[in-house]
């Protein structure tokens, strides 16, 4: 099950994709429809086809984004996280063999494109992250077996 958690950040994005779907691509893709429905033979007709499968998946996504907004908790900085990684940290971390890695712990539909530098909270990395201070290291189980990973750093980005 996915963590219903999200920042600041990740749910005005998300707010602001489902306002452009619903008041501006969807009327925009509704009127080529409509306007290619009254051509005439819609089987053969590619405006048509295409457009209306666009308007399908503009629909399922407005339909799964308003399902998910109301149902987000939206975790805000408090000054107390500072120097433990918790939700919405930024961490530095090394290996033994000098591989440096950086990335912002979010909730899972926050890198829904796949941004990268940012994880999820539900990943095995964050969770062996979590209440770490710098200067710790954690273990990463991996199908590869354990890795440990040192903490450089831990930084938040203030709201």
């Amino acid at each position: 099950m996915k963590t219903k958690l999200i920042t600041l950040e990740g749910y005005n994005k998300l707010r602001i994709e489902h306002d452009y779907l619903w008041k501006e691509q969807r009327p925009e893709v509704t009127k080529i429809v409509t306007w290619a429905a009254g051509l005439g033979d819609r089987s053969e007709n590619a405006d048509y086809t295409f457009n209306k499968r666009l308007l399908r998946q503009i629909d399922r996504r407005v339909r799964y984004l308003r399902k998910l907004l109301p149902e987000l908790k939206i975790v805000y900085y408090d000054p107390e996280q500072e120097g433990k990684v918790f939700f919405g940290a930024t961490v530095e971390i090394e290996n033994d063999a000098g591989d440096i890695k950086t990335f912002k712990i979010v909730g899972p539909d926050e890198i829904y494109d796949q941004h990268k530098g940012y994880i999820s909270i539900d990943s095995p990395m964050a969770r062996a992250l979590l209440k770490k201070q710098v200067d710790d290291d954690a273990v990463v189980s991996t199908p590869q077996g354990d890795k440990t990973w040192y903490i450089n750093k831990i930084t938040y980005q203030q709201e």
